[in-house]
């Protein structure tokens, strides 16, 4: 008779109680989202904008106060509204070739505002109204 020891009975009683290992190992990583990826930020600093010099500024601002460049349509207006009589809102419109709300814009905006120019405005008796510079 052979005798068993109490080693081999422990080693024999552990082996016959256990599972068989795997062979192959699961697949534990995390998955990720199907999406686009991410625009990566960008690492360049922005530049401060450059200021331009203020003397030039000034300058263009008193060159429109003394008037317009020769044969444009501003320097034709001035010339008709410079006239005894003025000029009504449809010479205005033949001479430039601008609409009544471009005229009447111009009056307000670029004499008056831009070239500090006083423009009045008169109602004749026929009910057209006519623009002149007051000098």
């Amino acid at each position: 008779m052979t005798t068993i020891t109490t080693e081999e009975q422990a080693a024999q009683a552990t082996a016959s109680t256990s599972e068989p290992k795997a062979t192959t190992k699961a697949n534990d990583a995390p998955r990720k989202p199907h999406v686009a990826p991410s625009k990566a930020r960008s690492r360049k600093k922005t530049t401060p904008a450059k200021k331009g010099a203020k003397g030039a500024k000034r300058a263009k601002v008193s060159n429109k106060a003394a008037g317009a460049r020769q044969g444009s349509k501003a320097a034709k207006v001035l010339d008709l509204l410079k006239r005894s009589g003025g000029a009504t809102l449809k010479e205005l419109m033949k001479a430039t070739g601008w609409q009544p709300h471009s005229v009447r814009g111009f009056l307000s905006g670029t004499l008056g505002k831009n070239m500090k120019l006083t423009v009045t405005s008169t109602k004749g008796k026929d009910g057209e109204r006519t623009y002149s510079l007051k000098s």
